[in-house]
Order: structure tokens, then C-alpha cells, then sequence
């Protein structure tokens, strides 16, 4: 996390910032604390979205769907102004690092811990679909491991910003390369096959460590997930057998993620993960994080009360992917 600068916000809505957790392709993400004490992440979107009421309507519908949700699974939105000068949404912060962070630092999931990852995200998905979302961007970066399992953040964001961007646009995509659908990657219409596709991927990163299709550069990504079977490296039995078959190139071989979640945790991904479910390494690394929160305090500043024009250099240094999780900065 990074000090507030001069010229951010100390505070959004009734959220007092207490640091910078990262940029993302659509905006800035803060840390912040309600009234009540309770830590949040405040996402603020780049104001040059801000501009295109096509997205703001599409924000507000899809936020309020969102907000409804309340799978266990995912990190509930708890506050939203999409009418405000620069819109901003509000979601329960999660102490814990995204799977891409702890996969790079401590190496692949054992195979315990893939399955509660996958019946965990699996049910979270099928809470989503029933509320006729499509999260469009599940990717390693947008999961976070939390000591009570794993988390699915910014369904609902994604898809409204489908509505005015395209594959081509300028440092923002609907969807990450390698982790995108073959349906998505072709311009047809996109349905919850399409995450189940995403999840697949994720699975296949954990458990092995590395993307399932490589390559270096997007078009080279996207050409494999189109034509080519992933790499699945030594994975073996059912395990392989379900990330192979969220794989499928066609949507209508993908389970459901209500069935993969079934397959993965007969008894549900909350009963395995009462055991303790992440490697003793990354389970001191939450912990160290989650005791750090308590020693923050938020910046006061009561002339800085709200959203504020970011610099052309944050506009213009936004990741391929639409506005995720906390990227490093």
C-alpha cells in the first residue's frame, strides 16, 4: 500500500482513506475505513468513464445487482455513488493476497487447496449467475486468499464496462488474454460459460503454476485459447479431468459451477476449508497482513472530501484488464 499524495482524496462518500492500494485499468483502488470501523476498498473509476452516461447506466444496474448477491464467496458491495462527478463503488476489503501474488512468491496450491478454491469460486459463480451477471474477468489477480477461504471480487463492474469498450481499445480490455473464453475472444455472445472457461484457467495456474496457455504477447495468447488445448503440465485424475473439461472450447461441454463445485467439495467448499486450507507460508503472510490493518489510521484532511481528477499519467497507465484488484504500484 502506498501513502496518499498530494492532491487524492482523504475521504469518498462517508469512507476516510487511509492509503493508495493500487491502479487498475479502469480506475484507482483505496483503502478506507467506515464510520463504524470497518475496513473497506474504494474504488474509484478514471474520470474519462465518467464522461459516457452509456457506462454509468450500465454501472448502476449492474452495482445494484452486485449488491444484492451476497454470496459467501465474494467480497460484498456495500456502497456505490455511480451518479456521483467520478463515480465510485465500495466493497468489503479482504485481508489476503491475490492467487497471481501468492502463486509467484510460494509456488503452486497443493491439491487440497486448489479444491477449495475451485468449490469456493464455483459456488460464487453460480450465486452471480442466478442474478443474470457475468463476471467476464475471472483471472488469478481477481481472487484473493483470505484465511476463511477464497474471495471473487468485481463481478457486475466488468460487465458494465463491456457496454463501451472493446478487445481494441487503448489499455483496457474486457477480459485478460489467456484467461479469456474462445466466445469472448470472438466477439459472439457471452454467458456464464464464459466465467466457468476463466475458472478453469485459474485452477490450472494454481495447481501447476503457470498459465495453461503461454505465450508472449496477447495475440499469441489469444490465437491458443482459440485453437489449442491448454497445458496442463502434471496434473493427474479427476482433478485434471474437471479443469480440462471447464476448458472445453465450446460452452456447452463446460459443467455448470454449481456441478464443479459438487465435484470438487461434495459437502461444500466451507466444509473443507474449517481445517485449514493454504499452506502454513501463506497462512503467516494473511495473518501478518490482517494484524498490520489494525495500526493504520486514516489521513485526515477536511478540505479533501471527495473523488478528484487523476493525472493524464494514471490515465494512461492502466494494465491490460478492466479496473481489478490492487496492482502494485
Amino acid at each position: 500500500m502506498q501513502p496518499l499524495e498530494a492532491g487524492e482524496p482523504r475521504a469518498i462518500g462517508g469512507y476516510r482513506l487511509i492509503g493508495r492500494l493500487g491502479v487498475g485499468g479502469m480506475g484507482r483502488v483505496y483503502l478506507g475505513r467506515s464510520a463504524g470501523g470497518r475496513t473497506v476498498a474504494v474504488k474509484v473509476v478514471h474520470p474519462h468513464f465518467a464522461l459516457d452516461e452509456q457506462f454509468r447506466a450500465r454501472f448502476r444496474r449492474e452495482v445494484e445487482a452486485a449488491r444484492r448477491v451476497g454470496a459467501r464467496w465474494t467480497a460484498p458491495v456495500l456502497d456505490a455513488d455511480p451518479d456521483a462527478p467520478v463515480p465510485w463503488v465500495a466493497t468489503g476489503y479482504v485481508a489476503g493476497p491475490p492467487l497471481s501474488q501468492a502463486v509467484t512468491e510460494h509456488g503452486p496450491l497443493p491439491e487440497h487447496a486448489v479444491r477449495v478454491l475451485g468449490a469456493g469460486l464455483g459456488e460464487a459463480l453460480d450465486a452471480v449467475h442466478a442474478y443474470g451477471l457475468v463476471h467476464r474477468d475471472v483471472k488469478p489477480s481477481n481472487v484473493l486468499l483470505a484465511l476463511d477461504g477464497p474471495r471473487l471480487i468485481d463481478f457486475g463492474i466488468a460487465r458494465a464496462l463491456g457496454a463501451t469498450v472493446s478487445l481494441t481499445s487503448t489499455g483496457v480490455s474486457v477480459g485478460s488474454p489467456g484467461y479469456m473464453a474462445p466466445e469472448q475472444i470472438r466477439g459472439l455472445d457471452v454467458s456464464g460459460a464464459a466465467d466457468v472457461f476463466s475458472l478453469g484457467a485459474v485452477l490450472a495456474y494454481a495447481a501447476c503454476g503457470s498459465a495453461p496457455f503461454l505465450g508472449d504477447s496477447s495475440a499469441v495468447l489469444l490465437y491458443k485459447v482459440v485453437h489449442e488445448e491448454p497445458e496442463l503440465g502434471d496434473l493427474e485424475g479427476e482433478l485434471r479431468e474437471l479443469i480440462a473439461a471447464c476448458l472445453a472450447k465450446w460452452p456447452e461441454d463446460r459443467p455448470a459451477p454449481a456441478e464443479l463445485a459438487r465435484r470438487l467439495a461434495p459437502d461444500g467448499a466451507a466444509a473443507l476449508v474449517g481445517a485449514g486450507w493454504l499452506p502454513d507460508p501463506m497462512v503467516r503472510q494473511v495473518s501478518r497482513t490482517a494484524v498490520a490493518l489494525l495500526d493504520l489510521e486514516p489521513q485526515d484532511d477536511p478540505a479533501r472530501s471527495g473523488p478528484v481528477p487523476f493525472s493524464n499519467a494514471s490515465l494512461e497507465g492502466g494494465p491490460l484488464g478492466v479496473f481489478g484488484p490492487p496492482l502494485p504500484e
